[in-house]
């Protein structure tokens, strides 16, 4: 199955659209579609985990832990990290690949920094 994505409420919504731009067919939610704005961050790992999407955030720092405590007692489609400080570009190319070159079960309850 191919990978669907959903940004959290810190991911920069231009990462979304220009993912988007470059391949329309990518299930890709922003937060404000989705209504994740003020949820605490297991609340947006249950959401995400309930629509099968690998969730998307540049939290690195209360996001990773929160994650790790929500795959103790349940399954998580995966969470990708995007640092701040990442280019743009760099951002939209990662996850594009993995799009493009796996499938969604290869990141079941795992964490990835992007870029690769």
């Amino acid at each position: 199955m191919k990978l669907r994505f959903q940004a959290d409420a810190d991911l920069n919504e231009d990462i979304v659209t220009g993912v988007l731009r470059r391949e329309s067919r990518i299930d890709f939610k922003t937060a404000t579609t989705s209504g994740l704005r003020g949820l605490t961050d297991m609340e947006v790992l249950r959401l995400a985990a309930q629509e099968g999407r690998v969730l998307v955030s540049h939290d690195r720092k209360t996001m990773p832990r929160a994650f790790f405590q929500y795959i103790q007692s349940s399954e998580s489609p995966g969470l990708f990290l995007v640092s701040q400080r990442t280019e743009m570009l760099d951002a939209i190319e990662s996850l594009l690949l993995a799009w493009t070159a796996s499938d969604a079960e290869e990141w079941e309850n795992r964490m990835i920094v992007l870029p690769f």
